[in-house]
């Protein structure tokens, strides 16, 4: 992006402020390799303890927006749950506004019956976003010969940082072959702004998916194929957000397709490839969000990266059915 561009970004973001714009979350559209961001009732669902490394780049072509995550989940026999950490952090217009987040996570299991288990998460995390002042450029500012060397008599906002606590809550209920999970994200609303009130919009989410084995050939105790049709519904303030998908399951091959729609029009195409060895503690995973909306392709889409890493389980682990949803 040449820096006429990053500029007319980064005045695009502080008029937002201006305007008292509300903000909207980072978002990941390999879900599920995300689970504790994506519902924090998933801290702790695999029994064994499980870190999470996730990366994205979207609008890559001058580096707009990049988001890091990483978490750790495990469960507890005498908590009868798991508990979870979660650390994202987000980055806007090459780090002029940027969000850092740190959560702990717990998650309640119940198995209703044999069949069928309840989970139940509860979330504080502690947020901080931070404005760079000096990245900013005006007009003001331009020298016909020499660029942006002028200084500005524009009036940065009083504080350029604002710390909050906030709290989430989730819940997933599963069988062997079917789940369903709400969450609500931000239940306090936090003031974010830097100039006029700027709440955080509460999101509810929604997702939901089924299991549909398609070759009864068993794999270290799992079905070598499977299909997984998933649907992520998304609301925050007025933005709205609805992903369907399906994902497969070949021995050690995972992927999947999926479509992302916003409130008026597609957003992007999904393409999805993954390895998760069922004999191995790791798997990889890389997706592409092709736009598809009005701002077209041209910016460069969107790059996922997701890694998971599970370490041994300790000995005494309660017995449950695993909760079987997409790998990414």
């Amino acid at each position: 992006m040449s820096i006429r561009g990053k500029t007319l970004f980064q005045i695009i973001v502080l008029f937002s402020f201006l305007s008292g714009v509300n903000a909207q979350d980072a978002h990941f559209s390999q879900y599920y390799a995300n689970p504790l961001y994506l519902n924090p009732a998933f801290a702790g669902v695999a029994r064994c303890p499980k870190v999470h490394l996730n990366y994205r780049s979207q609008y890559p072509i001058g580096n707009v927006y990049q988001t890091f995550s990483a978490s750790y989940d495990q469960y507890f026999d005498n908590l009868k749950g798991g508990i979870g950490f979660l650390v994202l952090r987000d980055e806007a217009g090459d780090g002029t506004l940027s969000t850092t987040e740190i959560g702990a996570i717990y998650s309640y299991h119940l198995q209703v019956s044999r069949k069928f288990s309840v989970l139940a998460g509860f979330q504080a995390n502690f947020r901080q976003r931070t404005l760079e002042w000096g990245n900013f450029r005006f007009p003001d500012m331009i020298d016909p010969f020499y660029g942006f060397v002028k200084p500005t008599e524009e009036v940065g906002p009083d504080r350029v940082q604002n710390n909050h606590v906030d709290l989430s809550v989730g819940f997933i209920g599963y069988s062997k072959d079917f789940y369903i999970g709400v969450a609500g994200h931000h239940l306090t609303q936090p003031d974010e702004s830097f100039f006029v009130e700027s709440k955080l919009p509460f999101k509810l989410t929604i997702h939901s998916g089924a299991n549909i084995p398609i070759s009864r050939r068993r794999l270290y105790g799992e079905y070598q194929s499977v299909l997984i049709p998933n649907v992520v519904i998304q609301n925050q303030g007025s933005f709205w957000s609805f992903f369907g998908g399906l994902s497969f399951n070949y021995a050690a091959i995972t992927g999947g397709l999926g479509l992302r729609h916003g409130n008026t029009n597609p957003d992007a195409l999904v393409i999805l490839l993954g390895l998760a060895p069922s004999e191995m503690p790791w798997r990889i995973g890389y997706s592409y969000d092709y736009t598809v909306s009005k701002l077209t392709n041209a910016l460069g889409g969107a790059h996922e990266i997701s890694i998971m890493y599970q370490f041994a389980c300790p000995k005494k682990v309660k017995k449950i059915e695993p909760l079987r949803c997409p790998k990414f």
